[in-house]
C-alpha cells in the first residue's frame, strides 16, 4: 500500500512525501473554528518548502469567500463549523473554485461522514491525530488528484455497513454519549435545544431504542458513532 496509489488510503505510518523540486508552491487555505488548531496547522504546513498557506477562515461563509477570492489548490477543512458542515463547504467550494480540492481534517472521523465525503468526490479525509508529515503528504496527494484516506477509518467504513443515521443525528448522539443535558449538547453541536431534541428522537426511532442511552449503545456497537 502506498500513498501514491489513487485507490489506496494513506496509512498511519506513512512519511511525508518529498518536497516538490520545481514549480510554484501548492497554495492552501485552512478552515477551522478553533483558532489554536488553525494557527498550529498553518505553522506546520508553512515549514514545508513546497506548501504555502494563503489564508485562514473559521466558518463555512468565511471559507467559501476565502476560497473564491484566492482560488487555492487545496482547502483543508474541519468537519464541524459554527455555521454548518464542512462537507457542505466542500460542495460550495466546488462551485466557487472548481480547481480547488478538499481535504477534511476532523476529530469526528466516522464511517458515515467518510461515505458522504467520497460520494461528494472529496479526496482527503484524515483525523486530527494525523502527524504533520502525514498531513503534508496528504495535501500533496490531494493536490495531485490522489486519495488520502485514513487507513483505519477506511477499514471501519467497510465493516460498519450503512448507517440509518444522518451525519447530524450521529453528531448529536455522540455528544449525548456522556450523559450531557440537552442544553450542553446544543452548545457542543451549535444547534438549538429544540433541534437537538428532534435529532435525538429521530435517532432513537431509527435505531428502535427506548431512550438516547440505548441509542448511543446501539450506534457504537455498529460503528456508526
Amino acid at each position: 500500500m502506498t500513498a501514491t496509489d489513487p485507490a489506496q488510503p494513506v496509512g498511519p505510518a506513512l512519511p511525508s512525501g518529498p518536497a516538490l523540486p520545481s514549480g510554484p508552491a501548492l497554495r492552501i487555505v485552512l478552515v477551522d473554528d478553533e483558532h489554536l488548531i488553525r494557527s498550529a496547522l498553518a505553522t506546520m504546513l508553512s515549514l514545508e518548502s513546497d506548501l504555502r498557506v494563503l489564508g485562514e477562515a473559521s466558518s463555512v461563509a468565511e471559507g467559501a469567500a476565502l476560497v473564491g477570492a484566492e482560488q487555492p489548490d487545496v482547502a483543508v477543512v474541519d468537519l464541524q463549523l459554527p455555521d454548518g458542515d464542512g462537507l457542505d463547504l466542500c460542495a460550495q467550494i466546488a462551485e466557487v473554485s472548481a480547481a480547488t480540492r478538499c481535504l477534511i481534517l476532523t476529530s469526528h472521523a466516522r464511517p458515515g461522514y467518510l461515505k458522504r465525503a467520497l460520494a461528494q468526490g472529496v479526496l482527503g479525509f484524515l483525523p486530527k491525530t494525523t502527524s504533520a508529515a502525514q498531513l503534508a503528504a496528504a495535501v500533496r496527494d490531494v493536490a495531485a488528484g490522489r486519495r488520502a484516506i485514513d487507513a483505519e477509518l477506511a477499514a471501519e467504513t467497510i465493516s460498519s455497513g450503512d448507517s440509518p443515521l444522518t451525519p447530524r443525528e450521529a453528531d448529536v448522539l455522540e455528544y449525548a454519549a456522556d450523559g450531557a443535558p440537552i442544553e450542553q449538547i446544543a452548545r457542543r453541536a451549535h444547534l438549538a435545544e429544540g433541534t437537538v431534541r428532534n435529532y435525538l428522537s429521530s435517532a432513537q426511532a431509527k435505531l428502535q431504542a427506548t431512550n438516547r442511552h440505548e441509542a448511543v449503545a446501539v450506534a457504537r456497537r455498529q460503528g456508526w458513532i
